[in-house]
């Protein structure tokens, strides 16, 4: 008989029932026991219920990691409201943007990001209420959630476009832990240390969350410095933590990296966009297991996964689907290729969104399929390998060029700290990928020496035919480089 499904309070109130004394959060604005985070959440609750916000509404917020997120995700998931974590990278009129979609009916920030929370806001500053970790005393009235209510309203970037809002039903967040606990073995024994802003699902729900239900400890940095997450590594002895490329990369940099002990981490996860081999390499190569996660924010983000028997047999491949997650890999036309074939990634689980927020239009979760837009191939032994995005293959003469192949080339390029492929307009071949880089401090290195790179190694028709140099990539939140921008520095 299955049992019936639980709502998030309910899934979190029976973990920390079992270990009420043990630690569940340490942040920058407080530190919990589980007992301590269930009665706070609670308070929290009230709290926005005395402010007027009931089932189905929005509360937005806008601040640095913190205990503050999951206390306003476990308070609205407590009434039924809807919790809308904000980017705080983005400036006043970005935010507006997306408030104007999400008319939240409470617009919280923490003291360092209330200014921009205000601007944003764009009305009395009454609006606008901090965040403090004072104890609330309200009691919370008796009306209780469905497990089909959205909690989450989770925003994409908007890199290709108007930003999206995911909705994150109770139900599919609890499906999404189950996912993550499978992926890392999670047990309560773990220790998570969460880099990642929260504001994005790879930093609330690869780990963060899927931790706290099962009741393991969390670790929060309010924002991610490499010095200090070496720091908290060595000191804290975190078991987990998830790293995007960008910040494993400035790991690599630290002059700490070589001599730091992370004998405590048993894996370090790592995902957003394509990894390059020679940073596994590094990672591995310090006896510490680099697992990788293939998702989106709205898949959860989990679904294609490595687990950590595949992390030195399979370096660079993306994982299988994770249990219940059902894959297709898609020609152009919507048809299953063949196998061994490169196929657009769809996949259908109890993880995935609901929908968007307003959005009827957006049809990438349609049929209850969520369609990628990006391109793997599965080997003969059921593992996935990340191939590029299909908005960023290039058709030149006819070949479909994929910029993520020509990127590994130069992904332990001597000379380079970072380097993207884009697509350069060409009347005679429709268009030509061109290498847009930064060369690392003190480098000499010329475009010729970067395009000889490719001899020997890539299809002469995949060759860039040009080198445009930069002071830096253009990146958001989650490290991936802004493809649009991209274009236009390869454009000059």
């Amino acid at each position: 008989m299955r049992p019936e499904p639980q709502t998030l309070w309910d899934a979190m109130a029976a973990a920390a029932a079992v270990r009420p004394d043990a630690p569940a959060i340490d942040a920058p604005d407080g530190r919990f026991t589980y007992a301590e985070l269930m009665q706070a959440a609670g308070a929290v609750a009230a709290r926005l219920v005395a402010r007027g916000v009931g089932q189905g509404d929005r509360v937005a917020y806008l601040g640095l990691n913190g205990a503050a997120q999951i206390l306003l995700l476990l308070g609205c998931a407590r009434i039924g409201a809807m919790f809308a974590p904000l980017n705080w990278r983005l400036v006043a009129a970005e935010l507006q943007v997306i408030l104007r979609d999400a008319a939240p009916g409470l617009l919280i920030a923490d003291a360092a990001m209330a200014d921009l929370a205000l601007a944003a806001e764009g009305r009395p500053a009454a609006s606008v209420e901090v965040f403090t970790a004072k104890p609330w005393h309200e009691t919370v009235p008796p009306q209780y959630p469905t497990p089909s209510d959205p909690a989450l309203l989770c925003y994409t970037s908007g890199a290709s476009g108007r930003p999206k809002g995911a909705l994150h039903g109770q139900t599919a967040l609890l499906a999404n832990a189950a996912l993550a606990h499978d992926m890392h073995a999670m047990t309560a024994a773990d220790h998570v240390l969460t880099v990642l802003p929260l504001f994005h699902v790879g930093g609330m729900c690869i780990q963060t969350l899927p931790a706290l239900l099962i009741g393991a400890r969390v670790t929060l940095m309010a924002r991610f410095d490499p010095g200090a997450c070496l720091d908290l590594i060595e000191t804290a002895r975190p078991t987990l933590t998830v790293q995007v490329p960008a910040t494993m990369a400035a790991l690599l940099a630290h002059p700490r990296w070589a001599q730091a002990d992370l004998s405590s981490l048993r894996a370090i996860t790592t995902g957003s966009t394509d990894v390059p081999v020679p940073m596994i390499d590094a990672v591995q190569g310090r006896g510490v297991p680099m697992i990788q996660i293939w998702g989106a924010t709205e898949t959860g983000p989990m679904a294609i996964y490595q687990q950590v028997a595949e992390a030195f047999s399979h370096p660079g491949a993306i994982g299988r689907p994770g249990p219940g997650v059902r894959l297709r890999l898609t020609d152009a036309g919507g048809h299953d290729v063949p196998p061994g074939a490169a196929g657009e990634i769809r996949v259908a689980s109890a993880a995935l969104a609901s929908g968007y927020w307003k959005r009827p239009d957006v049809d990438d979760l349609d049929g209850g399929w969520f369609r990628s837009g990006d391109v793997a191939r599965q080997g003969a032994d059921g593992a996935l390998w990340f191939l590029d995005r299909v908005s960023s293959v290039i058709i030149s003469g006819g070949e479909n060029i994929y910029p993520a192949e020509l990127e590994r080339v130069l992904h332990d390029l001597p000379g380079l700290a970072d380097a993207a492929i884009a697509a350069r307009p060409d009347p005679r071949w429709g268009a030509v990928p061109v290498v847009v880089a930064v060369r690392a401090p003190g480098a000499d290195l010329s475009a010729a020496d970067i395009l000889a790179a490719f001899d020997g190694r890539i299809a002469r028709f995949k060759h860039p035919s040009a080198v445009v140099f930069v002071g830096a990539l253009p990146r958001n939140a989650m490290g991936k480089v802004d493809r649009q921008r991209l274009g236009d520095m390869a454009a000059v």
